[in-house]
Parts: C-alpha cells; sequence; structure tokens
C-alpha cells in the first residue's frame, strides 16, 4: 500500500483543483475482496482529509451485488461505472463477454437505487454487430437512466482473441471515418436524454500505441466525431437556401468550437465549398448552444 499512497499523493501534487481517484483499467469489484477494502481504505483516508472529492470505480455488469456496493459506500466512492459494451445478448456472446444484457439492466438498477453516480460504457465495431446495433445499444442504456456515458469503438489489441479473428477473416473491423459516423449520430441521443457523454474513443497513451493491431484508434477521435455532426448541420442549413447559395458564407458556432466546424486539415469547410459552390467560407462564435452551425449575413 505503500506505493499506491505514494501514487495519490503525487497526483494530488498534479492537479490544481480538487481531484477524484479513479480506480480503472479492469473490473474493480471482480478481484479479491480483500484487495478492494485495501485499496478503498488507503484512498478514502484521502476523501475523509478532504484531499481527494471521492472515488471512482469501472467494473463488470455481473461482478455487481448488495455486497459489493456497500462496501463502495463504506470508503467514500461516488461514480460506479458498468463495462456494458453492448445491448445484444448475440453481440455479447461473439465478443465473449460473459455476460447478456440483461445483467446490465440488473447491475444499473442497484446502482441507482444505492445513490451512486451511475455510468455506463459502450463499444461500438464488435463481432456481431449490425448497421442496427450501435442504435439499438444507445437507446438501451438510455432506458437504464445512467447520468454519464463513454461511446468507444472497438480496437484490435495484439495478442488477443479478436486479433486471432481478425487476422482468420472472421471480423472486420471498423475504419475511423466510418465509427467517427456511427458516434457521431450517437451523441444527440445520449444528450437530449440528459446525459453526458464524457468520453468518446480510447485515451491514447505511448504503451497503448504500438498494441493496436487494427480497428480505431485516433488521439482526437471525439473531436472527429463532434466535427461531423457540425457538418451536418451545417449542410442541412445550407440546403434551406435551395440552391441560392452564396459565393461567401458566414458560420456562427459555439465558443470555442471553431476546430470542430472547420474539421480536421479543413476538411469540412473544403467539402461545404466543393458541394456547394462556394468560394469562402468564414466562421465565427458567438452564444450558440449545441453543435448548432448557424448560417449569417456575410461579414
Amino acid at each position: 500500500m505503500d506505493e499506491l499512497h505514494a501514487l495519490i499523493r503525487e497526483g494530488i501534487g498534479k492537479v490544481g483543483a480538487l481531484p477524484e481517484l479513479a480506480f480503472y483499467g479492469g473490473s474493480f469489484t471482480a478481484i479479491d475482496a480483500g484487495r478492494q477494502e485495501e485499496y478503498l481504505r488507503a484512498a478514502y483516508e484521502y476523501v475523509k482529509s478532504g484531499q481527494l472529492s471521492s472515488v471512482r470505480i469501472s467494473t463488470r455488469p455481473d461482478c455487481v451485488d448488495a455486497a459489493a456496493l456497500d462496501r463502495l459506500r463504506r470508503y467514500g466512492v461516488g461514480t460506479v461505472e458498468l463495462g456494458a459494451q453492448s445491448m445484444e445478448d448475440s453481440v455479447l456472446i461473439k465478443s465473449n463477454r460473459g455476460h447478456l444484457a440483461r445483467d446490465t439492466r440488473k447491475a444499473a438498477a442497484l446502482v441507482k437505487a444505492y445513490g451512486f453516480t451511475l455510468g455506463l460504457q459502450m463499444m461500438i465495431g464488435l463481432p456481431g454487430e449490425n448497421e442496427g446495433s450501435a442504435e439499438y445499444t444507445a437507446r438501451e442504456i438510455i432506458g437504464c437512466g445512467p447520468d454519464l456515458v463513454r461511446i468507444y469503438p472497438t480496437a484490435v489489441i495484439r495478442n488477443t482473441a479478436l486479433e486471432k479473428m481478425y487476422l482468420e477473416g472472421r471480423y472486420t473491423p471498423l475504419e475511423t471515418d466510418e465509427a467517427a459516423e456511427i458516434c457521431a449520430g450517437l451523441i444527440p441521443l445520449f444528450e437530449e436524454a440528459g446525459i453526458r457523454v464524457i468520453r468518446i474513443g480510447l485515451n491514447p497513451t505511448e504503451e497503448l500505441s504500438g498494441e493496436v493491431a487494427a480497428g480505431v484508434y485516433h488521439p482526437a477521435f471525439g473531436e472527429l466525431c463532434k466535427s461531423k455532426l457540425y457538418l451536418k448541420n451545417a449542410e442541412a442549413e445550407l440546403c434551406k437556401l435551395a440552391g441560392c447559395v452564396p459565393d461567401t458564407v458566414t458560420i456562427a458556432v459555439g465558443r470555442g468550437r471553431t476546430s470542430m466546424m472547420v474539421g480536421q486539415r479543413k476538411c469540412n469547410v473544403n467539402r461545404l465549398k466543393e458541394r456547394y459552390g462556394i468560394k469562402r467560407i468564414k466562421v465565427i462564435e458567438g452564444d450558440i448552444d449545441g453543435y448548432a452551425a448557424v448560417l449569417c449575413p456575410p461579414l
């Protein structure tokens, strides 16, 4: 535990605001109960002293029960995230997840009943998915009433069963652009339901980057997805002009969102210019909510 205490103190020293400690990278409630107690007891010292705001953990839906949640609540855990991944049993079975959709629904209800902040994680591009799988899973997750969600596109990690399927031609991963289109369609579903999307895409690390054999792994994947939303909304506004699009177009977006509207390497503005015959596009910022792209009179 000395190493854990050292890591916690180091992390506290690097963060200006009151930090939260997260036990991620595995299924926390699946490890030995005694070890859970050790970790949680160590973290709770810093919660009680006011150096940490709270503790959060991630785990599997089939590793959540009353005893586990009693333990988490006793040691100041505030958020429990469940790796739902899919709400289609056929996909879960083909992906060898070891749990079914009913396990996610049951665990989510129990976490909410205990008063924790509930997070649900979903993946797109898993084996056995079809065109409607992502939206189905998103809507089923919304039905579970989480406070927050994470969306991850599937990446094929070396020396895994999924890589074997990929190399044998039994699994075809999504391309980055395809995955971004899918996720762009999911974001409004969650936000309209009042659910925060706190992460889209894997957190890029030096260690992980060398282990991805195929699939989606992009350092700014979340921005790619949001950029597609801006493009879609801008095109919808331009279509309203019924073929009378001016040579110069000014588009207003929310503050700090210019880069998303412009797109990486100006892909969005270049597409709009080509498709609608626009010579110049100017993007400005204003008090605009969401992913709206508002056409303004030329400036």
